[in-house]
């Protein structure tokens, strides 16, 4: 069941593969640089805790500290930044059969934080979280059903390059 977020982005996607593969790739997070346009690398420095390194606006590059709260296999995988409570960024990612044999569909919800004030403030250095989110569910959908990347929007500089 999806649990609504007060302030929170959701998208989704349907992919054209098993529901057990699709959730094997995501939860092992080194494969997110795949497809995340700003994650350029995930290092794991805990049981259920990694490094993310991130390419941010004008090239700037930054270490965040992820832990995953929340596994059900096929399901749910929930993750959150290590930060102090108003701060952390919050992600579910929902896995579930699609109406046709073989499909899954996959729902993230997204809470940035501070809200909508937080997502105005990336605005003006040229983030915009649900764009960013449709973009790296387009790209899983790619890697997934072709095994490359053609969608680079939302996403660092030259990262996806051919």
């Amino acid at each position: 069941m999806l649990r609504r977020v007060e302030g929170a982005i959701e998208e989704g996607v349907t992919i054209q593969c098993a529901i057990e593969k699709v959730f094997r790739f995501y939860r092992d997070f080194k494969n997110l640089p795949s497809f995340l346009g700003d994650v350029m690398a995930v290092e794991q420095i805990g049981p259920a805790t990694f490094r993310w390194t991130i390419q941010g606006p004008l090239g700037v590059r930054a270490n965040w500290t992820v832990r995953v709260t929340e596994e059900r296999t096929n399901e749910l995988i929930r993750y959150e930044t290590v930060a102090l409570p108003g701060l952390r960024t919050y992600w579910e990612i929902h896995f579930a059969c699609g109406t046709d044999a073989g499909e899954t569909e996959v729902r993230e919800v997204m809470k940035a934080p501070l809200g909508r004030l937080g997502r105005a403030a990336l605005a003006l250095i040229g983030k915009f979280p649900a764009e960013e989110v449709r973009s790296n569910l387009h790209r899983l959908k790619e890697v997934m059903e072709t095994g490359r990347v053609t969608d680079t929007s939302y996403s660092a500089p030259g990262k996806f390059a051919q």
